[in-house]
């Protein structure tokens, strides 16, 4: 069952079919769209009949609305129509079984995620490593983790289990001692080296410190410029409980789903933006477990619920192309072309729906014929790999609805059980930019399969929307033709009245608007999480050092020798304002480079290309990156806008190499 409830119907607003589409929709088969092979599969079903409404609903939309909503709600329902149609003929359907955690269970996984499981249970005995992490986190992410430790913590006193649990608050004190207790010029290093800093119990984390400059929050949203920019040096919940308290955002309120959508920019940061993908693997593990608890404190803040959940272990194909998972899928296709990861069959759906031109009227739309929909699945799933099925006989329309067939029938959402109904609570928050905010964080919290899977998908869409002119595809209309294809799920077992359908169809497609008008923005990693990831990798070199000093000692190495030859180690032959590059891959190998208020990462990679020759010099911009490597990151691709000198200023211990990124 899914999130529609069980009645009998939609109301909707002067809702009515359109002749002309549906005539051409006629055309193409009857009984609507994608039909589906007789093999069992974990799609996300329309159980309840969706009926046309001949009266309007029993609340007040604007008038001057109407004729928007009669026009892109029909496209929605209409596809809602269209999906349930092509499930009529679907026999022994598998669906999704969604556990309903214990009292407890819920908080206990949500700490395991965020990487603090040993703050409760038998491995509790050493918090170190959870008190480098908890120090780095902001005022409202500790109430997060707090909240959550104090609800484990007194479960598992019901259950009569003696693990130890620490009050996060016993945690942060012995923090702030061993902070007071260490030798002077500790913490301004600190500062020194661009990490968080939180100014005074009230306001911690409402200012952030960036080498030698202060980043204050956003101003108040009726300032114009905060409409269009979006803070990324700032948490996020930390923004929403400062605008929270403050009474004049009150008024802010989101003016519904149908107010038009701002424009929202990526702002300039002269560090460089970080995009996921850019980042290491063990920092953008960390950055998960930052984004996790960034999350849940957004929507505390905000007082909007938030449950993940699971979904029980159930058997799925291990092989074929529709309702089989992600995972699955990208193994038997690894053993085809190494190096994938977006599956094979999705690719080539998307590629013959461009071949027959993104101008075609009604794409996306306009459904398949519903019984040649069925027997392009039964012949794919037999011949695709072979490489004997003829692509030259699928009709556009047909592969467009099988492109929406492969994602509505994956045995798991494509935005994944754990994290669905975060997205379909998007709609909840208060701000178009608070929304912005905590589908920026989903995303990052997505697995990797998935995730790449939604940017193909999202990068699609958008190419369709910009020939807008020819097909009659504008973004509204796109996100309403494919939101029910990407948020059905029928395990939430939800009830509710027509009102609240109406208005879930209109959250969810103004989600997947949002998805798709500001991918780019979507794909950055904030700054304040690289930054508290930037303070963790600082405070454990910190020990990492402690630890080999004691060491050295202990085998009665000179301790006074090793001491200067750490502090020389990234200096010794570079004198100071220059950094050396090195492009062991290129035939320059090494350059000392004169750093400049106005030098980029691209200017240093344009003169190591200018000196190449031979096989080299066919080299082109984009197929080498400069990176930052060490000190208080593990490794991060630099974007060509970074300026290096502010990036130096934050990370002096870095080396700065040239290379291919990892396929």
């Amino acid at each position: 069952m899914n999130w529609l409830s069980s009645s009998q119907g939609v109301v909707l607003t002067a809702y009515h079919h359109s002749s002309k589409d549906r005539a051409v929709g006629e055309s193409h088969g009857q009984g609507g769209e994608e039909a589906a092979s007789s093999h069992k599969c974990g799609q996300y079903a329309m159980t309840q009949e969706i009926t046309k409404a001949k009266e309007k609903p029993p609340f007040d939309r604007s008038s001057s609305q109407d004729s928007v909503d009669e026009l892109s709600m029909e496209d929605y329902f209409t596809e809602l129509e269209n999906i349930k149609k092509s499930s009529e003929n679907r026999q022994d359907q598998e669906l999704v079984v969604v556990k309903e955690p214990d009292e407890g269970e819920l908080e206990e996984e949500w700490l395991k995620e965020a990487g603090l499981s040993n703050l409760f249970g038998e491995s509790a005995g050493d918090p170190h490593e959870s008190m480098v992490f908890l120090s780095t986190l902001t005022r409202t992410q500790v109430a997060a983790v707090q909240k959550r430790v104090e609800t484990v913590s007194q479960t598992l006193r019901k259950k009569n289990k003696q693990h130890h649990i620490p009050d996060v608050r016993d945690i942060f004190a012995q923090q702030t001692d061993s902070k007071e207790k260490a030798p002077d010029g500790t913490e301004s290093q600190s500062v020194r080296t661009n990490e968080n800093k939180y100014q005074g119990k009230d306001d911690q984390a409402s200012s952030l410190v960036v080498g030698e400059k202060e980043l204050t929050p956003l101003v108040p949203e009726e300032a114009p410029a905060s409409e269009t920019d979006i803070n990324l040096e700032v948490s996020f919940a930390e923004q929403a409980a400062n605008q929270k308290e403050n009474s004049t955002d009150r008024t802010q309120k989101s003016k519904g789903n149908d107010a038009p959508l701002p424009s929202f920019r990526l702002p300039k940061d002269k560090t460089g933006t970080t995009r996921i993908g850019d980042l290491a693997p063990q920092d953008m593990k960390k950055v998960c477990c930052l984004a996790h608890i960034e999350l849940a404190a957004l929507y505390d803040v905000l007082g909007i619920e938030l449950k993940q959940q699971k979904a029980v272990k159930i058997k799925t194909k291990d092989s074929g192309l529709f309702c089989v998972p992600l995972t699955v899928l990208l193994e038997q296709d690894q053993r085809k072309a190494p190096g994938t990861r977006i599956p094979l069959i999705f690719q080539k759906l998307i590629s013959r729906i461009e071949e027959g031109g993104l101008e075609t009227e009604g794409l996306l739309r306009i459904p398949g014929a519903a019984n040649r929909i069925k027997n392009l699945c039964q012949e794919l799933e037999a011949k695709f790999y072979e490489g004997t099925f003829n692509w030259e006989s699928v009709k556009q329309h047909d592969a467009a609805s099988l492109l929406k067939l492969f994602v509505r029938e994956l045995p798991q959402p494509l935005l994944s059980v754990e994290y669905l109904k975060a997205f379909q609570a998007v709609q909840n928050l208060s701000t178009k930019k608070q929304q912005l905010q905590a589908l920026n964080l989903l995303v990052i919290l997505l697995p990797d399969a998935n995730r790449d899977t939604l940017k193909a998908l999202l990068e699609f869409l958008q190419r369709v929307i910009d020939n807008k002119e020819k097909n009659k595809m504008t973004l509204r209309n796109v996100a309403m033709v494919m939101a029910p294809n990407l948020f059905m799920c029928h395990g939430l077992g939800l009830k509710s009245s027509e009102q609240r359908e109406f208005v879930m169809a209109a959250g969810t497609a103004n989600t997947m608007h949002l998805l798709i008008k500001n991918q780019k923005l979507l794909w950055t990693i904030p700054k304040f999480l690289v930054n508290q990831v930037r303070k963790q990798n600082t405070e454990n070199l910190k020990k990492d050092k402690k630890t080999m000093k004691k060491l050295l000692k202990k085998m009665a190495y000179d301790r006074e020798k090793y001491e200067k030859q750490d502090k020389s180690t990234n200096d010794a032959d570079v004198p100071q304002g220059v950094i050396r590059v090195q492009a062991p891959h290129l035939s320059k190998v090494s350059m000392a480079i004169q750093l400049t208020e106005e030098l980029k990462a691209s200017d240093v990679l344009a003169r190591f290309l200018s000196q190449e020759s031979g096989i080299a010099q066919t080299l082109k911009k984009g197929e080498v990156f400069l990176y930052e490597i060490g000190g208080n990151i593990g490794e991060r691709c630099l974007d060509d806008n970074t300026y290096m000198k502010d990036l130096y200023e934050l990370n002096p211990n870095a080396e700065w190499v040239i290379k291919s990124k990892p396929s």
